[in-house]
């Protein structure tokens, strides 16, 4: 699969090892990962009470799917202090949006080839 509209916000290397090249497979962990920073995402502010549990599941969800920068990212604003968090959290949702429009282009080529087969 060539994945050549992607900005490289995800490995999609790391997601064809852990689902064995499976796309039924991938495409359901993808699945799961847009629904999780779906729910996540709204608690991605510093005035939110479970902020870093937020970061924490995006942080291990990005990992999973080969969004490294996302969890590097992630791990920085888990460890921020709370006054350093608005700018850290800044980042994570910048870092999500970029794993969620490669993760978009991959499942559009994913069904793309899907209907050419």
């Amino acid at each position: 699969m060539s994945r050549r509209d992607l900005t490289g916000a995800v490995d999609f290397s790391v997601l064809d090892r852990t689902t064995g090249g499976d796309d039924g497979v991938a495409e359901e962990v993808l699945g799961l990962f847009v629904q999780q920073a779906g729910m996540w995402s709204p608690m991605l502010d510093a005035r939110q009470e479970g902020w870093k549990d937020a970061v924490h599941t995006i942080r291990g969800a990005a990992a999973g799917i080969g969004a490294g920068a996302l969890a590097a990212v992630c791990a920085e604003a888990e460890a921020a202090e709370k006054d350093l968090a608005p700018a850290k959290l800044d980042r994570v949702r910048d870092a999500l949006n970029e794993a969620l429009a490669d993760v978009a282009a991959w499942r559009h080529e994913l069904m793309m080839r899907s209907l050419r087969g």
